[in-house]
């Protein structure tokens, strides 16, 4: 994770839905076209999740994970002790030599002007080298409407103001293709849309409390914060109806990117 708002990325929150996380990792990973690899980063590695599945493929290269959460540097240095793990503002970081691969794993959405970010990236790699993007493109998901609809809904309004633009719409596929296409050999743009069977709106409350729910909340004290989530909650049950089971569906759309330099 690379932006948090007024307080640190809790490791915990985001891990408490872990393999339903991991698994659009595991899906952009299997799209990496490389067999061999020397140097790889993972750039907004969060708690470790996704470096692992990174250093699992290539054992024998040079791993590491950078963030801007002290909190999760600290839990992914504690689940992966053998890599290396260093704090740095995405927008801006460099490597100290160009990797052969570039993982970024649900963190670009965070990054203000990311697509200039992403260009920057892709020179950076060494030739042959893979930029590899995964990025929520969930902000029109009723999950996500709900926030802006109760931020606006309620004491906390004015708190609240600047909250719905903590992340910017992602452009469209036919944008990524045009500022990326220049400087790839190969360029591969494709769209997911997961759909995860949670136990109750609860639950969906619960999951995007990690990530999403972050800059609504964050400004908040502890009881506005309650109240919030309570009529954040009520209004998550409006578009979540059971299933036969009980369960609700979550609607994930995704957007992933896979350069070749």
């Amino acid at each position: 994770m690379i932006r948090a708002t007024t307080s640190d990325w809790n490791a915990a929150q985001y891990l408490k839905f872990e393999d339903e996380r991991t698994r659009p990792a595991r899906d952009l990973l299997a799209a990496v076209p490389l067999t061999g690899v020397h140097n790889a980063v993972d750039l907004g590695c969060g708690p470790g999740n996704s470096t692992e599945l990174v250093a699992a493929r290539w054992p024998d290269a040079i791993v590491s994970g950078v963030d801007s959460s002290p909190a999760m540097i600290e839990a992914a240095r504690a689940r992966l002790p053998k890599l290396t793990f260093a704090m740095a503002d995405l927008a801006h970081w460099t490597p100290a030599a160009p990797p052969d691969l570039i993982f970024a794993n649900a963190v670009m959405q965070w990054v203000p002007g990311h697509v200039a970010v992403l260009r920057r990236l892709l020179a950076m790699l060494a030739p042959g080298g893979v930029l590899a993007v995964q990025m929520p493109d969930n902000l029109d998901e009723p999950s996500h409407v709900a926030m802006r609809q109760t931020a606006a809904d309620g004491p906390w309004a004015e708190r609240l103001a600047a909250a719905s633009a903590a992340r910017e719409a992602l452009p469209s596929a036919e944008s990524y293709y045009d500022a990326l296409r220049p400087g790839a050999a190969a360029l591969d743009i494709w769209r997911t849309t997961y759909h995860h069977a949670l136990a109750d709106v609860a639950a969906i409350a619960e999951w995007v409390k990690g990530t999403g729910l972050r800059p609504f909340l964050d400004p908040l004290d502890a009881q506005a914060r309650a109240a919030f989530l309570a009529a954040y909650t009520e209004r998550l049950a409006r578009h979540y109806r059971p299933q036969i089971d009980g369960r609700v569906i979550l609607r994930f759309p995704r957007l992933f990117i896979v350069v070749t330099r």
